[in-house]
């Protein structure tokens, strides 16, 4: 199937969600000026769909490969990315002294976007390295940030995170890996990661690993945490890499899906010759761990948007193909494509509709990153509002459409070779992986209700209500309101039971305002009319769904745990 690039929808988002002409007015993003923008789209376009949507389908039949001397990607994939590299995709969103260009990230937001919609499982390995550039620009030293930033900005060098481990998954605090001081300010680092998503890879020279570890004598729990970086080489005293750093990779997953992406177990200092260095203060991991999974949830969100622009341009391409029965009702008894039937046309425009309400919320969300990074305190606090909301309900949604995308090829759908099934596999790894959607939930209620006294959430519901319209819409903003505010002082157990429908509910009011936001832009071209229809679906249809979770959402949690656990398998 041939990829279109989303560019029009994404400038229109860009324009009427981001409002990214006001960031470009400010004297850091100048550069982002209207004809940069347009450049930038239209050029990372070309390359998602002349070089990576054709290895789509090669990475997920053939994908990466463990071999004794490392792990190999399938063919084509060394000059595809290559060519990433050398048109300085990498360093969009990269401070220009480190050799990016300087751009907001919500327009880095767009490259990640049309890359991963063409090819998710590829574009995983450039999206790890935006959250390995993050942590070191906030918490690397001098020396590290020289040594390592102008590599990472270009992409010519991987970055990684390495958190989980077999016995500490969600629960951090519970990890092993160990880092010994040698007496050098190095440290010799010893332990095994898992889930480590491009761990190894044959597409770079170096691979700059991220790794969580303990220190002698650190406290249990996540305070006892420090963050090192593990080169997979060793730099030359020029700066290049020199010799191997003893980290090795013991085995890749076999996954249901993202085979492009090698998910890999490695190994520290089996040789006792694992080098690190420690970035940040000691004891800091956690707070540096999270500079780089709040960037990376915002990304896993953005990949929940990427597998339903793919998975829906997949169903349309198929429902304008497809000839199947005739229209019910019709005189003619002829056969007609299967868009013309009106259950088809519901899962299509759902498609479309969640797809944008998806997009519009992740892109609001990296508008945000943008204003805070301009020292706007409340966009900030916005920022933490809306990231597990663009985390759970944007990989949500990729799972809903790429479903829906299976149920439009009807049989064809689950049939390997259509490509439909490759979209709902890769997906589902989404609201797992970067903090389920789970604990997504639970630090909206936990943590981001009571932001700043609860002025955060308060501020959301105000700029909501102040400019939607439509009273469904309305209607779902008061039953959030008045939900939230019970969860402020809920105790825990109904707080938790309650967080994930109450998650979905908000998320769905802040999509439906920034839908309605961009239904009410008057365009009369086919894509404005395509853009009032699938807003119309959403504040027709899916808004009202989202109020039927009222009860869920004000349930307690008595229900729960009115049986013994045992009782669940009975």
């Amino acid at each position: 199937m041939a990829f279109t690039p989303a560019t029009t929808e994404q400038r229109f988002v860009l324009d009427h969600v981001v409002r990214i002409g006001e960031i470009a007015a400010t004297e850091r993003y100048a550069a982002a000026s209207d004809d940069v923008v347009d450049a930038v789209l239209e050029g990372v376009g070309q390359l998602a769909s002349g070089e990576w949507a054709p290895l789509n389908r090669t990475g997920d039949t053939v994908g990466a490969k463990w071999t004794p001397d490392g792990v190999v990607m399938p063919d084509g994939f060394a000059q595809a990315y290559k060519d990433y590299v050398d048109g300085g995709w990498g360093g969009i969103g990269v401070e220009e002294e480190w050799g990016g260009q300087g751009l907001p990230f919500a327009i880095q937001t767009a490259v990640l976007d049309t890359l991963g919609s063409a090819n998710m499982g590829f574009a995983l390995c450039p999206t790890l390295t935006v959250g390995a550039i993050e942590a070191l620009q906030h918490h690397g030293s001098p020396e590290q940030q020289a040594l390592y930033l102008p590599h990472l900005a270009t992409g010519e060098w991987t970055g990684t995170m390495n958190l989980t481990e077999p016995q500490a998954g969600s629960d951090v605090g519970a990890l092993r890996a160990t880092a010994t001081p040698l007496g050098d300010g190095k440290w010799s680092i010893k332990g095994t990661k898992i889930y480590i998503s491009f761990g190894d890879h044959d597409m770079a020279p170096n691979i700059v690993h991220l790794v969580l570890a303990r220190t002698p004598g650190a406290p249990a729990g996540t305070k006892g945490i420090s963050l090192f970086l593990v080169p997979k080489f060793r730099l030359n005293e020029d700066g290049t890499p020199g010799d191997f750093n003893d980290v090795r990779v013991v085995s890749i997953e076999h996954k249901m899906g993202l085979h492009a992406s090698p998910t890999c177990v490695l190994s520290f200092g089996d040789n006792d010759d694992c080098i690190g260095e420690l970035i940040g203060a000691e004891l800091g991991g956690i707070r540096a761990m999270f500079t780089m999974m709040n960037n990376a949830r915002l990304n896993v969100g953005l990949q929940g948007v990427q597998v339903a622009e793919g998975a829906t341009q997949g169903a349309v391409a198929y429902a304008l193909d497809r000839v199947q029965s005739a229209r019910a009702g019709s005189p003619s008894k002829d056969s007609v494509k299967i868009v013309e039937h009106p259950d088809v046309r519901r899962m299509l425009m759902r498609m479309k509709a969640q797809t944008q309400a998806a997009r519009a919320l992740v892109y609001y969300a990296a508008g945000q990153v943008d204003r805070a990074n301009l020292g706007d305190h409340a966009a900030r606090n916005r920022l933490e509002l809306v990231t597990p909301l663009a985390k759970a309900h944007g990989t949500d949604l990729g799972n809903e459409v790429a479903s829906l995308g299976i149920q439009v090829h009807g049989g064809m759908g689950y049939v390997e070779e259509t490509g439909a099934a490759q979209y709902f596999r890769d997906a589902r790894i989404t609201p797992i992986y970067e903090g389920t959607n789970g604990i997504q939930a639970a630090d909206l209620v936990g943590r981001k209700l009571g932001l700043d006294n609860g002025g955060a959430f308060a501020a959301l519901i105000a700029d909501i209500r102040g400019e939607a319209k439509d009273e469904r819409l309305l209607a779902l903003v008061d039953a959030c309101e008045a939900i939230g505010r019970k969860l402020a002082t809920a105790d825990a157990d109904d707080k938790l039971a309650a967080s994930y429908p109450f998650l979905t509910m908000l998320s769905v009011a802040t999509c439906g305002w920034l839908m309605e936001r961009q239904g009410g832009v008057a365009r009369s071209d086919d894509f404005g009319r395509m853009k009032t229809a699938a807003v119309r679906f959403y504040l027709d249809q899916i808004v009202p769904e989202a109020m039927g979770l009222t009860a869920a959402a004000n349930a307690s949690a008595a229900v729960l745990y009115s049986i013994e656990a045992d009782l669940f398998a009975a």
